[in-house]
């Protein structure tokens, strides 16, 4: 049988999951050995590239209107990206900064509602108190304080909530308003151009004086290029593709997955042990991703059983 829209929606986003927490492991391997948001700039440019070989025509069909639509979308893809490295550099455990990212999830009704007047389930107003508890349990980690990567992470979980919800309605029709969507293809390759201008332009602005720095090994190269490859290109096209097949922004709350993976990626890869207090606050906060998520959680249940 085949699978409607939205369930090919639901299983793509969470093969984007998977990916997304390897490039984590990428990414992290990658600003060892150069500068964050160099290592962004870099990435994205190749990535851009590898997408233009296959989306030449789809850009070439974009009105100004569309086009207009995608840049602002991927300005704040470029800015939730360089929020979400630094924050990468200056923290010590990738799985804490996972579940802070994974914040922006929760926020999407509350963007939505704020920016387009669309009513947020009761779910989401449930969620957020706990997911303000499991912060406060974080910031006691550095008395009662946010650490400056948390900072980071928290502006970056803001910024992606603005960009999951731009993106999604931008890469779906609307039949009230006869808007046109954006081909996923064509806005995943503008994501990466943009997003390679804000990263580039934040590193001239950051990081210089330390370009000249850089020493280009067999290692860099390798985590570079599969950042770029794999963990960007295939990962955001995946992800805009899945965006492009459901209209609902609830869809967004299936990338709960992903700090779940980066934890234990993490905890593999680097030997990463989080305290009791990073562990009660992260848990805090999967349990708000379960509360913004629990309507789905028991539609799925009802639909599955015999």
């Amino acid at each position: 049988m085949a699978l409607s829209r939205s369930a090919q929606s639901d299983l793509l986003l969470v093969v984007v999951t998977l990916v997304a927490a390897v490039s984590w492991i990428f990414s992290k391997e990658a600003i060892l050995l150069m500068p964050p948001v160099m290592f962004m700039a870099v990435r994205f440019l190749l990535a851009a590239l590898c997408l233009l070989l296959f989306s030449a025509t789809h850009l070439k069909r974009l009105t100004f209107s569309l086009l207009r639509r995608s840049l602002i979308v991927g300005a704040f893809f470029g800015l939730a990206m360089t929020s979400w490295v630094m924050g990468l550099a200056t923290g010590e455990t990738m799985g804490e900064g996972a579940f802070l990212t994974s914040l922006g999830v929760i926020l999407v009704p509350v963007v939505a509602r704020l920016a387009f007047k669309e009513t947020p389930p009761l779910a989401t107003w449930l969620a957020l108190p706990v997911a303000a508890t499991g912060l406060a349990l974080l910031s006691l980690q550095h008395g009662f304080r946010l650490a400056p990567s948390q900072g980071y992470y928290l502006a970056a979980a803001t910024l992606f909530a603005c960009f999951y919800t731009l993106n999604t309605r931008a890469t779906n029709a609307d039949e009230s308003t006869q808007r046109t969507p954006v081909h996923p293809l064509a806005m995943t390759t503008i994501l990466m151009f943009v997003a390679t201008l804000v990263t580039g332009v934040a590193s001239w602005f950051l990081e210089a004086a330390v370009w000249p720095q850089v020493q280009v090994s067999q290692a860099l190269i390798l985590w570079v290029l599969a950042s770029a490859v794999i963990g960007t290109a295939m990962r955001f096209l995946m992800q805009t593709y899945a965006q492009s097949l459901s209209q609902s922004t609830n869809g967004a709350v299936i990338l709960v997955l992903e700090p779940i993976w980066v934890a234990l990626f993490s905890a593999f890869w680097f030997a990463e042990r989080l305290s009791a207090l990073q562990l009660f606050g992260c848990s805090f906060i999967l349990l708000a991703l379960l509360i913004n998520r629990w309507n789905d959680i028991t539609t799925g249940i009802k639909k599955w059983k015999p």
